[in-house]
């Protein structure tokens, strides 16, 4: 984990080697001040032939000492900064990039909720773990060494004192780490859940409001809050018990070290131990105990980024479910389609495949409408085709050739998919457009908005083009941002278009203008209208009725009303039904 973390200090290797340096550099000065400040004690208390001159040598190479002290304390904190928030932004970027590289099932695995907190809270506590690493972590243990072999020069066995306290201490935080960490790993999916529950609210905040479900959505948030909650103060009390078991430890060997030490010096009249060396034992014993308490919170830092890192790591090894192989072919030679025995199933651990045994050939050019009731699988289907998902079974083929050959990019760039869920992004309508042509002309973006019957409405705000959209397009209506995605999509030029319920929102003479312009802007393009209306597809060179996950017929309008009972039922009900009325 920690070998895999280290590559994101690339690019601030020097800044992450002189903190510590400097930390080091640090803490031999502060080393070597209780060494003058005993030479002082012990000539002030001598009595005899006292000079100013010597008194001020003294003091002048204290400051120099503290003053370098600070210096190299303040270079140590800023290299440290620099190196921690460069670490962090590596790590971030690294994340988001392999978050971009993933296959929808890999989405799925770990839910959009629980990537946002990995990238976010865990990358932040990660952060904090290594900048306590390059320095308190090296300036603790650094000061306990020399302050321990100091301590050993001035007060000979007396310091034995501290060095029982390290195995007593080490035992100590030993026992917390072990009791805290699964409390940590369980509160960190709370986390998740919490996150999930907050996205999802946000997200759907008016059917929350048109429905009055506010005070609901208050009482899950408040469960969920709570219960993360009690897991954190669980883990943080018997974090807590850390500092009492130090205080003790403290005070213990400051009591002992102060009553031998006051015993010798008046037993042996400061013959074989004096004042100075008792005052520098006295600083140096306050250095080891300050440093073991830096390290005890460096433990409790370290204890909570844990399973921060854990979580991160996870997500940095797991491999994409999609790849592109090894010489990939690059160029789609047409928009034709071919399902090849295909089954599929979302995951491994699922009984029952979304798709079974679909077969069908789909020419280049041709127009297919696809038909089917909720849950038939129809968005399953077209997923294959720009490899958002793999087949689970059985091969499917663009262009004559199997989608698993080609570049992912080079294949991806000739499907368009507007999807049902229909996005915008925060940005100017002609930011939008240009998603499916960096280089598209205003009069090229306004031509083909005309074709997706959208000019109009964009043309009558006071921006024209230039307006902005909201985050997910919330200042536009739900056809108006089906026919810009729509729009959007036509700019991309694509082989293959898929529009996946992408007209629902739209009324029947604007779709129909839509499909018209479609016939005549882009006639060698595949097209594949997925609908639940009757009048989306009717005039589609073939329609394919899906359900329960298989195909159930395939044919024209006219073919489908004869020998169909799913299709005629549907027809019946939109049409026949509405003629009666």
């Amino acid at each position: 984990m920690i070998k895999r973390l280290s590559k994101c200090i690339k690019g601030y290797t020097w800044q992450t080697i002189l903190s510590p340096l400097f930390i080091a550099l640090e803490v031999i000065i502060e080393c070597i001040i209780p060494l003058v400040t005993k030479d002082l004690v012990n000539y002030l208390n001598s009595g005899e032939n006292l000079s100013m001159d010597t008194i001020k040598y003294y003091g002048f190479t204290l400051v120099i000492l503290a003053v370098s002290s600070l210096c190299c304390g303040a270079l140590s904190g800023w290299f440290c900064a620099t190196a921690s928030c460069g670490f962090a932004k590596n790590l971030r970027r690294e994340l988001y990039y392999k978050v971009q590289d993933f296959s929808f099932s890999n989405i799925d695995k770990f839910s959009t909720s629980s990537l946002v907190t990995r990238l976010t809270t865990d990358v932040t506590n990660v952060q904090q773990s290594f900048m306590m690493l390059i320095r308190i972590a090296i300036r603790a243990p650094f000061m306990l060494i020399f302050s321990m072999i100091m301590a050993f020069i001035l007060g000979g066995p007396l310091a034995c004192v501290y060095v029982l306290l390290v195995p007593v201490l080490g035992f100590a935080l030993f026992a917390i780490a072990r009791k805290v960490m699964p409390i940590f790993r369980g509160a960190f999916r709370k986390y998740d859940k919490l996150n999930e529950s907050v996205q999802e609210n946000i997200g759907g905040i008016r059917v929350v409001k048109s429905f009055v479900r506010e005070d609901f959505e208050k009482d899950k948030f408040k469960k969920a809050s709570g219960d993360l909650a009690k897991d954190f103060t669980r883990a943080e009390k018997i974090l807590a018990l850390n500092n009492p078991f130090m205080q003790i430890a403290i005070n213990t060997s400051m009591v002992c070290v102060c009553l031998f030490a006051s015993y010798l010096i008046i037993s042996t009249g400061g013959t074989t131990y004096n004042l100075g060396n008792f005052s520098g034992l006295l600083t140096y014993g306050v250095q080891i105990l300050m440093n073991c308490m830096m390290l005890s919170m460096v433990f409790v830092t370290l204890t909570m980024s844990m399973e921060s890192a854990r979580r991160i790591v996870e997500v940095l090894d797991e491999d994409s479910t999609i790849k592109t192989p090894t010489n990939a072919r690059k160029q789609v030679s047409d928009g034709s389609i071919e399902f090849e025995n295909v089954s599929f199933k979302y995951s491994e651990k699922a009984e029952k495949n979304a798709l079974s045994d679909i077969s069908l050939h789909i020419k280049s050019g041709e127009t297919i409408g696809i038909i089917g009731g909720t849950g038939s699988s129809k968005t399953s289907l077209v997923q294959m085709i720009p490899r958002l998902y793999d087949a689970t079974e059985g091969v499917v083929k663009v262009g004559g050739i199997d989608v698993r050959e080609y570049d992912l990019e080079s294949l991806r760039n000739e499907v368009s998919m507007v999807l049902q869920k229909n996005v915008l992004f925060s940005g100017t309508i002609k930011d939008n457009l240009r998603w499916g042509d960096p280089n598209a002309s205003d009069e090229e973006l306004v031509r083909i908005c005309k074709l997706a019957c959208a000019d109009e409405f964009v043309s009558a705000f006071p921006n024209g083009y230039d307006t902005f959209i909201e985050r997910g397009g919330t200042n536009v209506s739900g056809g108006q941002k089906q026919r810009l995605c729509i729009a959007r999509a036509l700019l991309k030029k694509p082989k293959i278009l898929i529009l996946d319920d992408s007209t629902s929102a739209v009324d029947t003479k604007t779709d129909a203008m839509i499909r018209k312009a479609f016939r005549e802007e882009i006639p060698g393009t595949t097209k594949i209208i997925i609908a639940q209306r009757i009048s989306s597809v009717e005039d589609a060179d073939r329609i394919i009725v899906l359900d329960g996950g298989k195909i159930d017929g395939i044919g024209t309008h006219e073919e489908l009303l004869k020998t169909n009972a799913i299709y005629r039922e549907v027809y019946e009900s939109q049409v026949k039904g509405g003629d009666d009325q």
